[in-house]
């Protein structure tokens, strides 16, 4: 029997470009993030007694100027050399940008497969023959399918392929290296080591088990949920064992919150509370990165969007109260809509339907900021403080940050006028 651990896209040191400007947001823990999930990868290796490692593609994040970064890399793969454990590789489209990747000579028990052509290596245990196949991306952007020309399996041998590919198609990753599952089981291979797509996937479960393990660390609200590796337990020819391995050491989750029909801001915040314990509950015990969505038609739409901070504040309080330090509120999303009474209320009252078509109907977004604050600084003067400042420092040039401060101009503007009685 023979074990080997199949890990991609570790990326490390990736620069979470933007993260200082979060609020009480764990910087240095977030930063070092990726290395300790390594540093896990290879604990996990020694533990397990492993006969290789499979890293398919994706090391580093781009073009790296500090060595510092692929100086670590090196040193955990030597750490893995003193338990005789051989390290094979691929670049990936990031690690094909970088400086680090191309220049540093790493330990011996590493093997870097060639961005020329496929190449085979062979690795032998007591009980099993093994043949590896792979190519490392040449250049960041590789439109063409890979695996058409990688080998046919050998016989008598457990064959491996290690390939950096978008596969079909995946939503949020460049479509690099394409293929078709059918093309993979075409080469008569018994196992597809697959990376690029950050999320968990398995594409077939046996002869052969094509597979994503996902990255090793989560690093923004997008890659949420356990992030890890697979461990393969291989006996007589066979695939009998495929098991995922959590590494990550701080975990993203998106907790979303029913506020359908609640009256009160209070009891939004209420059951965030319940979301929150339960978000914290199946984040394994690590440190949680959490986003709160609130959703649903509801009597506190008004009062949410009326002052943002304060909302989002009062979230804080609540993460902190149900998960303790544990727990960081990375962003609040309020999504609500008002309820269907109101926009009947709308409908009868002529100045305000009017009011809300003229905002739906407005041009570009970031024109109408532009000529809002050069042509009315005095009306500037009197608006919400929350509004005021979202309007002096808004980026024109993010569409989406305008039509969001749009919206609350709206929202806002309704509310105010519907409670004074719907008078202008």
């Amino acid at each position: 029997m023979a074990k080997f651990l199949h890990a991609a896209d570790l990326h490390l040191d990736s620069p979470l470009v933007g993260l200082e400007s979060y609020g009480e947001a764990p910087v240095g823990q977030i930063r070092q993030a990726t290395r300790e999930a390594l540093k896990n990868l290879v604990k996990l290796a020694c533990d397990e007694q492993v006969d290789f490692v499979l890293l398919a593609g994706d090391i580093y994040d781009g073009d790296w100027k500090d060595y510092n970064t692929g100086l670590f890399f090196a040193a955990q793969m030597a750490a893995l050399r003193e338990h005789n454990i051989k390290v094979f590789l691929i670049s990936g489209n990031h690690d094909a940008e970088s400086r680090i990747s191309k220049d540093l000579t790493l330990p011996e028990n590493v093997f870097q497969f060639s961005s020329r052509k496929p190449e085979t290596k062979y690795f032998e245990t007591e009980t099993e023959g093994f043949a590896i196949h792979g190519q490392s991306f040449p250049q960041p952007e590789v439109r063409e399918d890979l695996s058409q020309a990688y080998p046919q399996g050998e016989r008598g041998r457990f064959n491996i392929g290690l390939l950096h590919t978008c596969a079909t198609g995946r939503e949020g990753h460049h479509p690099y290296a394409p293929c078709k599952v059918d093309g993979l089981c075409s080469k008569d291979y018994k196992y597809w080591a697959l990376g690029h797509v950050h999320a968990r996937e398995c594409l077939r479960d046996r002869d052969p088990v094509i597979l994503f393990p996902g990255n090793i660390q989560g690093r923004h609200v997008r890659e949420t949920g356990r992030k890890g590796c697979t461990l393969v337990t291989v006996n007589d020819g066979a695939v009998v064992g495929c098991e995922e391995r959590a590494l990550d050491v701080l975990r993203w989750a998106i907790g979303r919150v029913d506020a359908a029909g609640v009256r009160t801001p209070r009891q939004v915040f209420e059951r965030a509370g319940k979301v929150v314990r339960a978000e914290k509950a199946r984040s394994d015990g690590l440190p949680l990165a959490l986003r709160v969505e609130i959703t649903g038609a509801c009597d506190a739409h008004g009062p949410l969007l009326s002052d943002r901070e304060a909302t989002l504040n009062e979230i804080r309080a609540v993460a902190r109260d149900q998960g303790g330090e544990e727990v960081w509120i990375e962003q609040v999303k309020i999504l609500t809509r008002p309820p269907a009474g109101r926009e009947a209320a709308l409908q009868r009252n002529t100045f305000l339907s009017g009011l809300v078509k003229a905002i739906g109907e407005a041009g570009p977004e970031h024109e109408v900021l532009n000529q809002f604050r050069d042509e009315n600084a005095l009306l500037l003067d009197k608006l919400p403080r929350e509004l005021k400042e979202g309007a002096e420092k808004i980026d024109v040039s993010d569409s989406g940050k305008c039509r969001e401060l749009l919206e609350d101009v709206r929202e806002l503007l309704v509310q105010r006028l519907l409670d004074a009685g719907g008078r202008p």
